[in-house]
C-alpha cells in the first residue's frame, strides 16, 4: 500500500508536472468515493474526510457527526448521542460536532483498486487545469510539436507535457501530416470548456505568418519595420503589407533579405506557399497599384464613401490583376479593406470601334446606303470602295441580305465613286466593243483602198526585158510625171 500511493504521487508530480497537493487532493476524493461504494449506507453520511499519509502510504476515513441528546438520537449516520461523545471528549456539548475514524479493515488495498478510475479522472482534470493556467497567456505564440494521432480529420499534436489539437478548420488543405512529423503551429486559443481546457493550434491562421516574420526579420522584432496587414489563403498565396518607421530602411528589402534568404525560410515553413511582400501606403491609389502587382493599372477610380476601388487594366494584364481563381484581386481587397473591382480597359476598343464607325459612315455616304449596311460590308472586308468593287454580287447578297439587283446598284456606285469603268456583268463594256469593231473595219477599208491602185498600175510600170528594173525609190517620182504629161497629149 505504501509503495502504491507514494509511487503514484511521485509519478504525477514529476512526469505530469502536477502539483503534489493536487495529486493528494485527487487521492482523497477517490478514497472517499471508494468508501461510499464499499460501506453499505455510507452514502447517507453527509461529511466525510480522507486523510492520506504520503510518507507512510496510509489512508484513514473520518466522518463528522453532530452531537445530540440521547433521546433525540435518530440518524445513526450523521448523529452521535451526547453520552457517547463525552466518553471521548468530556467537554462535548449538544449541538457540537465530533469527528470519528470510520476506516474499514483492509480499506487501503481494496480502496486503491476501487478508487483507481475516479482518481484518474480527477488527475486528468487537474492536468487540464494546469494546462489552462500555463497556456492561457501563450495564445498567439508559435509552438513546436510532434503529430501523435488523428481523431477523424483533427490532428493531435504532442507538445511535451501537454497535447494540442489542430481542428480540420485550422489545417492547411494542401498539407498532409503523418504520425511522427515535427511541425510548428500557432496557438489560436486555450479553451476551458466542460470537457476541460484544450489548446487549439493552427497552421492556416494569418497570424502564423506574422509570427514567422517576427522571428525571421530582426527589423520587425525591434519595431523598425511594421506589418500593417496580412491577407492569406492558406496553402496558395499570402499578401503581407509592411511599413518602415525609418526612412532609411526599405521595409520590403528587410523582409526579403539578402538574396531572398529571409523570405525563403518562411516560404519553406509554409510548404512553398507564395508570399507577396508589398509596401503599405495610406493613399488607396498607390496602395492598390502595389497590391495588384505585377499587373500594370491603366486607371484607378476611388469611391471613398462606399470604399470601392475600380481599376482598369489592359487585356494582357487582366489575368495578372485577377490572379489564379481570383486570388490576387480577392487578397488585395482583404488587405485594403476595400472592394477592389478589376475590369478590362475598353478605351482602345472604343477608339477602334469609333474609327470603324467613321469609316463605315464614309462608305455609306459614297454608296447611298445606311450605316448599318455599311458596317456589315466593313466587317465583311469592304473597308473602302476600292475593296468593295472587287466583291462579286454573289458575295454581297448574303452579307447585306438584299437582292442581286440591289447588290449590282451598290457595285455600280462603288465603281463610280472611284472612277473605275463598269465591267460587262454590270452593264458596262458594250460601247467600247462597238467602237473597237468600227475602228478595225475602217483600218481594213483603208488597207484595201491602198492595195487596189497598186494592182492597176502594175502592168504599166513593168520594165522591158533588156532594161534593168527601176529602184523602188524611182517609181514614186515617175507616177506624177506620167499623170501630168497625159493631159497635154
Amino acid at each position: 500500500m505504501t509503495n502504491d500511493i507514494v509511487a503514484l504521487i511521485d509519478y504525477y508530480e514529476k512526469e505530469k508536472a502536477i502539483d503534489r497537493d493536487k495529486v493528494v487532493a485527487a487521492l482523497e476524493y477517490a478514497f472517499i468515493s471508494a468508501y461510499r461504494k464499499m460501506v453499505p449506507g455510507a452514502d447517507a453520511i453527509e461529511t466525510l474526510r480522507a486523510d492520506v499519509n504520503t510518507k507512510r502510504g496510509e489512508t484513514r476515513i473520518h466522518a463528522m457527526l453532530r452531537v445530540v441528546a440521547d433521546d433525540d438520537h435518530v440518524d445513526k449516520w450523521n448523529e452521535v448521542p451526547v453520552s457517547l461523545a463525552r466518553k471521548r471528549d468530556p467537554e462535548a456539548e449538544v449541538g457540537g460536532e465530533m469527528e470519528f475514524d470510520v476506516t474499514p479493515k483492509d480499506f487501503g488495498r481494496i480502496a486503491v483498486q476501487t478508487a483507481k478510475q475516479t482518481m484518474m479522472q480527477r488527475l486528468r482534470q487537474a492536468e487540464k487545469e494546469m494546462i489552462y493556467e500555463e497556456f492561457k497567456d501563450r495564445a498567439g505564440d508559435v509552438v513546436s510539436g510532434t503529430v501523435r494521432r488523428f481523431d477523424r480529420s483533427d490532428v493531435l499534436i504532442d507538445l511535451g507535457k501537454f497535447e494540442g489539437v489542430m481542428p480540420s478548420r485550422e489545417r492547411v488543405q494542401t498539407e498532409e501530416y503523418n504520425i511522427g512529423d515535427r511541425i510548428r503551429a500557432y496557438v489560436v486559443a486555450v479553451e476551458n470548456e466542460g470537457r476541460g481546457p484544450e489548446i487549439i493550434l493552427s497552421r492556416s491562421h494569418p497570424n502564423f505568418v506574422r509570427r514567422l516574420f517576427e522571428a525571421e526579420v530582426n527589423e520587425i522584432s525591434d519595431h523598425t519595420v511594421e506589418i500593417r496587414g496580412i491577407a492569406r489563403e492558406a496553402g496558395y498565396r499570402t499578401k503581407v503589407a509592411v511599413f518602415s518607421n525609418d526612412s532609411k530602411v526599405d521595409p520590403v528589402g528587410a523582409c526579403v533579405g539578402l538574396k531572398g534568404a529571409r523570405v525563403k525560410n518562411i516560404v519553406r515553413e509554409l510548404n512553398n506557399e507564395k508570399v507577396d511582400i508589398i509596401r503599405w501606403s495610406d493613399d488607396p491609389d498607390e496602395f492598390v497599384r502595389e497590391a495588384l502587382k505585377p499587373a500594370t493599372l491603366r486607371s484607378v477610380n476611388i469611391d471613398e464613401e462606399n470604399k470601392v476601388v475600380n481599376v482598369t487594366v489592359d487585356e494582357e494584364d487582366l489575368s495578372k490583376a485577377i490572379g489564379r481563381r481570383g486570388q490576387n484581386a480577392r487578397l488585395s481587397s482583404r488587405l485594403m479593406g476595400w472592394d477592389v473591382q478589376v475590369r478590362k480597359d475598353e478605351s482602345k476598343l472604343e477608339q477602334f470601334q469609333a474609327k470603324v464607325a467613321d469609316a463605315a459612315h464614309s462608305v455609306a455616304e459614297q454608296l447611298g446606303i445606311d450605316d448599318e449596311a455599311a458596317e456589315k460590308l466593313f466587317n465583311a472586308g469592304g473597308t473602302s470602295c476600292e475593296m468593295i468593287v472587287d466583291m462579286p454580287v454573289e458575295y454581297i447578297v448574303p452579307v447585306l441580305e438584299v437582292s442581286e439587283e440591289r447588290a449590282r446598284e451598290i457595285l455600280v456606285k462603288a465603281h463610280e465613286a472611284i472612277g473605275r469603268e463598269l465591267p460587262a456583268e454590270l452593264g458596262g463594256g458594250e460601247a467600247p466593243a462597238a467602237d473597237e469593231a468600227a475602228s478595225e473595219a475602217a483600218e481594213a477599208a483603208e488597207a484595201e483602198a491602198a492595195d487596189a491602185p497598186a494592182a492597176e498600175e502594175a502592168p504599166a510600170a513593168e520594165p522591158a526585158a533588156d532594161e534593168p528594173a527601176a529602184d523602188a525609190g524611182d517609181e514614186e517620182p515617175s507616177e506624177p510625171s506620167e499623170k501630168t504629161a497625159s493631159p497635154e497629149a
